[in-house]
Protein backbone atom coordinates (compact mmCIF):
# COMPACT_ATOMS: atom_id res chain seq x y z
CA UNK A 1 0.00 0.00 0.00
CA UNK A 2 1.07 2.88 -1.03
CA UNK A 3 0.64 7.32 -0.31
CA UNK A 4 -0.82 8.84 -3.28
CA UNK A 5 0.37 12.18 -4.75
CA UNK A 6 -0.05 15.67 -3.53
CA UNK A 7 -0.20 14.89 0.05
CA UNK A 8 4.16 15.76 0.35
CA UNK A 9 4.04 17.79 -2.83
CA UNK A 10 7.38 19.13 -1.80
CA UNK A 11 9.08 15.75 -0.52
CA UNK A 12 9.56 16.91 2.75
CA UNK A 13 8.26 13.90 4.63
CA UNK A 14 9.71 11.28 2.61
CA UNK A 15 11.81 9.26 5.94
CA UNK A 16 8.89 10.18 8.00
CA UNK A 17 6.04 8.68 5.69
CA UNK A 18 8.17 5.52 5.03
CA UNK A 19 8.10 4.84 9.25
CA UNK A 20 4.25 4.61 9.14
CA UNK A 21 4.51 1.29 7.12
CA UNK A 22 3.94 3.00 3.60
CA UNK A 23 5.29 0.31 0.97
CA UNK A 24 5.84 3.33 -1.83
CA UNK A 25 5.55 7.02 -1.46
CA UNK A 26 4.68 9.47 -4.73
CA UNK A 27 5.66 12.63 -4.32
CA UNK A 28 4.52 15.88 -5.99
CA UNK A 29 2.79 17.26 -7.97
CA UNK A 30 5.42 19.06 -9.04
CA UNK A 31 5.71 21.71 -11.79
CA UNK A 32 8.82 23.29 -13.24
CA UNK A 33 8.55 26.46 -11.41
CA UNK A 34 7.70 27.18 -8.27
CA UNK A 35 3.82 27.83 -7.86
CA UNK A 36 1.49 29.20 -5.71
CA UNK A 37 -1.79 26.99 -6.48
CA UNK A 38 -4.93 28.58 -6.49
CA UNK A 39 -6.56 31.14 -3.92
CA UNK A 40 -7.97 30.04 -0.45
CA UNK A 41 -9.84 28.49 1.05
CA UNK A 42 -9.13 25.82 -1.00
CA UNK A 43 -9.69 22.69 0.61
CA UNK A 44 -12.55 21.24 2.59
CA UNK A 45 -13.45 18.40 4.83
CA UNK A 46 -17.03 16.76 4.77
CA UNK A 47 -16.69 14.48 8.14
CA UNK A 48 -19.99 13.23 7.40
CA UNK A 49 -18.35 11.56 3.95
CA UNK A 50 -15.12 10.69 5.15
CA UNK A 51 -14.33 12.83 1.52
CA UNK A 52 -12.05 15.63 0.59
CA UNK A 53 -13.01 18.57 -1.32
CA UNK A 54 -9.39 20.31 -2.82
CA UNK A 55 -8.91 22.74 -5.17
CA UNK A 56 -5.23 23.01 -4.44
CA UNK A 57 -4.12 23.82 -8.20
CA UNK A 58 -0.57 22.36 -7.72
CA UNK A 59 0.40 24.18 -5.35
CA UNK A 60 4.58 23.36 -4.45
CA UNK A 61 8.21 24.75 -4.61
CA UNK A 62 9.32 23.79 -7.69
CA UNK A 63 11.88 21.50 -9.46
CA UNK A 64 14.54 23.01 -8.05
CA UNK A 65 13.43 22.79 -4.23
CA UNK A 66 12.09 19.01 -5.05
CA UNK A 67 15.70 17.99 -6.80
CA UNK A 68 17.41 19.80 -4.03
CA UNK A 69 16.01 18.06 -1.31
CA UNK A 70 16.16 13.96 -3.11
CA UNK A 71 19.73 14.80 -3.43
CA UNK A 72 20.07 15.40 0.52
CA UNK A 73 17.54 12.10 1.23
CA UNK A 74 19.53 9.45 2.54
CA UNK A 75 18.46 5.57 3.01
CA UNK A 76 15.51 5.72 1.59
CA UNK A 77 13.92 2.12 1.76
CA UNK A 78 10.61 2.49 0.01
CA UNK A 79 9.94 2.54 -3.88
CA UNK A 80 9.59 6.25 -4.50
CA UNK A 81 7.56 8.24 -7.57
CA UNK A 82 7.83 11.64 -8.49
CA UNK A 83 3.92 12.76 -10.33
CA UNK A 84 4.98 15.48 -12.87
CA UNK A 85 2.63 18.47 -14.07
CA UNK A 86 2.97 21.62 -16.02
CA UNK A 87 2.66 25.01 -14.87
CA UNK A 88 -0.85 26.69 -14.83
CA UNK A 89 0.52 29.56 -17.06
CA UNK A 90 2.02 27.20 -19.79
CA UNK A 91 -0.45 26.81 -23.09
CA UNK A 92 -1.11 23.16 -23.40
CA UNK A 93 0.80 23.09 -26.65
CA UNK A 94 4.21 23.39 -24.27
CA UNK A 95 2.74 20.52 -22.36
CA UNK A 96 5.31 17.65 -23.52
CA UNK A 97 8.67 20.38 -23.25
CA UNK A 98 7.76 20.89 -19.66
CA UNK A 99 6.96 17.06 -18.79
CA UNK A 100 10.07 15.54 -20.51
CA UNK A 101 11.94 18.41 -19.20
CA UNK A 102 10.82 17.14 -15.18
CA UNK A 103 11.59 13.72 -16.23
CA UNK A 104 15.38 14.90 -17.62
CA UNK A 105 15.51 16.93 -14.42
CA UNK A 106 14.74 13.95 -11.69
CA UNK A 107 15.87 11.24 -14.07
CA UNK A 108 17.56 8.85 -11.24
CA UNK A 109 16.18 10.43 -8.30
CA UNK A 110 13.61 8.36 -8.14
CA UNK A 111 12.09 4.89 -9.09
CA UNK A 112 8.92 5.94 -11.38
CA UNK A 113 7.32 9.09 -12.25
CA UNK A 114 3.57 9.78 -13.01
CA UNK A 115 2.05 11.68 -15.99
CA UNK A 116 -0.49 13.90 -14.53
CA UNK A 117 -3.03 15.00 -16.99
CA UNK A 118 -6.24 14.20 -14.54
CA UNK A 119 -6.37 16.92 -11.67
CA UNK A 120 -9.59 18.91 -12.36
CA UNK A 121 -8.15 22.17 -10.20
CA UNK A 122 -5.88 23.31 -13.18
CA UNK A 123 -6.92 24.66 -16.22
CA UNK A 124 -7.12 23.24 -19.11
CA UNK A 125 -5.13 20.11 -18.02
CA UNK A 126 -7.99 17.91 -18.29
CA UNK A 127 -7.94 18.55 -22.37
CA UNK A 128 -5.02 16.31 -22.51
CA UNK A 129 -6.86 13.82 -22.03
CA UNK A 130 -7.04 12.51 -25.60
CA UNK A 131 -5.12 9.60 -26.96
CA UNK A 132 -3.07 11.89 -29.43
CA UNK A 133 -1.78 14.53 -26.77
CA UNK A 134 -1.31 11.37 -23.91
CA UNK A 135 0.76 9.45 -26.21
CA UNK A 136 3.05 12.56 -27.10
CA UNK A 137 3.41 13.79 -23.65
CA UNK A 138 4.52 9.94 -22.76
CA UNK A 139 6.86 9.68 -25.54
CA UNK A 140 8.36 12.83 -24.26
CA UNK A 141 8.72 11.41 -20.83
CA UNK A 142 10.36 8.41 -21.76
CA UNK A 143 12.37 9.69 -24.11
CA UNK A 144 14.21 11.44 -21.10
CA UNK A 145 14.33 8.51 -18.55
CA UNK A 146 14.90 4.62 -18.38
CA UNK A 147 12.34 4.59 -15.03
CA UNK A 148 8.74 3.62 -15.37
CA UNK A 149 5.93 5.56 -16.71
CA UNK A 150 2.90 5.67 -15.14
CA UNK A 151 -0.24 7.89 -16.58
CA UNK A 152 -2.62 9.29 -14.04
CA UNK A 153 -6.53 9.55 -15.18
CA UNK A 154 -9.78 10.76 -14.13
CA UNK A 155 -12.46 9.15 -12.71
CA UNK A 156 -14.55 11.71 -14.97
CA UNK A 157 -13.58 9.96 -18.09
CA UNK A 158 -16.43 7.68 -20.03
CA UNK A 159 -15.15 4.47 -19.53
CA UNK A 160 -14.87 3.57 -22.72
CA UNK A 161 -12.31 6.27 -23.10
CA UNK A 162 -10.61 5.32 -19.62
CA UNK A 163 -10.13 2.27 -21.87
CA UNK A 164 -8.82 3.53 -24.78
CA UNK A 165 -6.37 5.81 -23.25
CA UNK A 166 -4.93 3.01 -20.44
CA UNK A 167 -4.30 0.85 -23.18
CA UNK A 168 -2.89 3.37 -25.71
CA UNK A 169 -0.61 4.14 -22.66
CA UNK A 170 0.97 0.74 -22.36
CA UNK A 171 1.18 0.54 -26.16
CA UNK A 172 3.23 4.11 -26.24
CA UNK A 173 5.74 2.10 -23.73
CA UNK A 174 3.96 3.54 -20.26
CA UNK A 175 4.25 1.00 -17.41
CA UNK A 176 0.87 1.15 -16.36
CA UNK A 177 -2.07 3.52 -15.28
CA UNK A 178 -3.02 4.96 -12.30
CA UNK A 179 -7.34 4.80 -11.00
CA UNK A 180 -7.78 7.63 -10.43
CA UNK A 181 -7.58 11.48 -9.71
CA UNK A 182 -10.04 13.39 -7.77
CA UNK A 183 -13.36 13.59 -9.24
CA UNK A 184 -16.19 16.70 -9.64
CA UNK A 185 -19.16 14.88 -10.05
CA UNK A 186 -20.62 16.61 -7.84
CA UNK A 187 -23.96 14.86 -7.67
CA UNK A 188 -22.13 12.35 -5.24
CA UNK A 189 -21.90 14.80 -2.32
CA UNK A 190 -24.78 17.28 -2.33
CA UNK A 191 -23.17 19.56 0.35
CA UNK A 192 -19.97 20.22 -1.35
CA UNK A 193 -18.46 23.37 -2.18
CA UNK A 194 -18.36 23.05 -6.06
CA UNK A 195 -14.64 24.25 -6.47
CA UNK A 196 -12.83 21.50 -6.64
CA UNK A 197 -12.03 17.81 -6.65
CA UNK A 198 -13.56 15.06 -4.24
CA UNK A 199 -11.33 11.85 -2.95
CA UNK A 200 -12.49 9.62 0.10
CA UNK A 201 -15.22 7.55 0.38
CA UNK A 202 -17.49 9.18 -2.37
CA UNK A 203 -15.02 8.16 -4.64
CA UNK A 204 -14.67 4.92 -3.62
CA UNK A 205 -17.44 3.51 -6.42
CA UNK A 206 -16.67 5.27 -9.63
CA UNK A 207 -12.75 4.27 -8.46
CA UNK A 208 -13.43 0.25 -8.47
CA UNK A 209 -16.05 0.82 -11.57
CA UNK A 210 -13.15 1.72 -13.94
CA UNK A 211 -10.55 -0.76 -12.29
CA UNK A 212 -12.88 -3.27 -13.37
CA UNK A 213 -13.25 -1.98 -17.08
CA UNK A 214 -9.56 -1.34 -17.24
CA UNK A 215 -8.21 -4.22 -15.31
CA UNK A 216 -9.07 -7.21 -17.66
CA UNK A 217 -7.20 -4.82 -20.73
CA UNK A 218 -4.24 -4.19 -19.08
CA UNK A 219 -3.89 -6.68 -16.41
CA UNK A 220 -0.27 -8.58 -17.35
CA UNK A 221 0.46 -6.02 -19.81
CA UNK A 222 1.13 -3.01 -17.16
CA UNK A 223 0.77 -1.83 -13.61
CA UNK A 224 -2.48 -1.04 -11.77
CA UNK A 225 -2.06 1.23 -9.21
CA UNK A 226 -5.89 1.97 -7.87
CA UNK A 227 -6.75 4.93 -5.31
CA UNK A 228 -9.95 6.40 -3.88
CA UNK A 229 -12.03 5.43 -1.42
CA UNK A 230 -9.38 2.58 0.07
CA UNK A 231 -9.99 3.51 3.98
CA UNK A 232 -9.82 -0.53 5.59
CA UNK A 233 -8.09 -3.76 4.74
CA UNK A 234 -11.04 -5.68 2.90
CA UNK A 235 -11.04 -2.26 0.48
CA UNK A 236 -7.27 -3.00 -0.24
CA UNK A 237 -7.76 -6.74 -0.25
CA UNK A 238 -10.75 -5.97 -2.94
CA UNK A 239 -8.52 -3.73 -5.07
CA UNK A 240 -6.02 -6.17 -5.07
CA UNK A 241 -8.13 -9.23 -6.24
CA UNK A 242 -9.27 -6.66 -9.07
CA UNK A 243 -5.68 -6.51 -10.89
CA UNK A 244 -4.31 -3.77 -8.74
CA UNK A 245 -0.21 -4.41 -7.85
CA UNK A 246 -0.21 -1.02 -5.80
CA UNK A 247 -3.13 0.57 -4.01
CA UNK A 248 -2.70 4.25 -2.84
CA UNK A 249 -4.39 5.95 0.08
CA UNK A 250 -4.36 10.23 0.59
CA UNK A 251 -7.88 10.78 2.28
CA UNK A 252 -7.73 8.08 4.99
CA UNK A 253 -4.67 9.11 6.18
CA UNK A 254 -6.01 12.37 6.84
CA UNK A 255 -8.80 11.51 8.61
CA UNK A 256 -7.02 7.88 10.64
CA UNK A 257 -4.02 9.79 10.83
CA UNK A 258 -0.62 8.10 11.24
CA UNK A 259 -2.21 4.71 12.86
CA UNK A 260 -4.33 4.13 9.71
CA UNK A 261 -1.63 2.65 8.09
CA UNK A 262 -1.08 0.03 10.24
CA UNK A 263 -4.68 -0.12 10.70
CA UNK A 264 -5.36 -1.37 7.21
CA UNK A 265 -2.23 -3.52 6.65
CA UNK A 266 -3.67 -5.42 9.49
CA UNK A 267 -6.80 -5.63 8.26
CA UNK A 268 -5.34 -6.79 5.05
CA UNK A 269 -4.00 -9.71 7.05
CA UNK A 270 -7.09 -10.22 8.43
CA UNK A 271 -8.34 -11.04 4.78
CA UNK A 272 -5.37 -13.19 3.63
CA UNK A 273 -5.43 -15.09 6.60
CA UNK A 274 -8.96 -15.99 6.26
CA UNK A 275 -8.93 -17.16 2.73
CA UNK A 276 -5.90 -19.25 3.48
CA UNK A 277 -3.29 -17.06 1.31
CA UNK A 278 0.02 -16.85 2.30
CA UNK A 279 1.49 -13.98 0.72
CA UNK A 280 0.09 -10.88 -1.19
CA UNK A 281 0.96 -11.75 -4.78
CA UNK A 282 -0.95 -14.54 -4.72
CA UNK A 283 -4.47 -12.44 -5.10
CA UNK A 284 -3.01 -9.92 -7.03
CA UNK A 285 -5.60 -10.50 -10.00
CA UNK A 286 -7.34 -13.45 -8.22
CA UNK A 287 -10.80 -12.24 -9.61
CA UNK A 288 -9.51 -11.91 -13.09
CA UNK A 289 -8.62 -15.77 -13.45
Amino acid sequence: MGLAAGFDKDGRAISGLELLGFGAIEVGTVTPRPQAGNPRPRLFRHREAATLENAMGFNNAGAAALARRLIRLEGRSSPLGINLGKNKTTPNEDAAEEYGGLARRFDGMCDYFVVNVSSPNTPGLRDLQTAATVESLLAAVLAETSSPVLLKLSPDLDTGQAIELATGAIATGAAGVILTNTTIDYSLLPTAHRVGGLSGRVLRRRSLELLHAVAPKVFGRGLLVSVGGVDSGPELYRRLRAGAGLVQIYTALAYGGPGVVGHILRGLLECLDRDGVATVGEVVGADLA
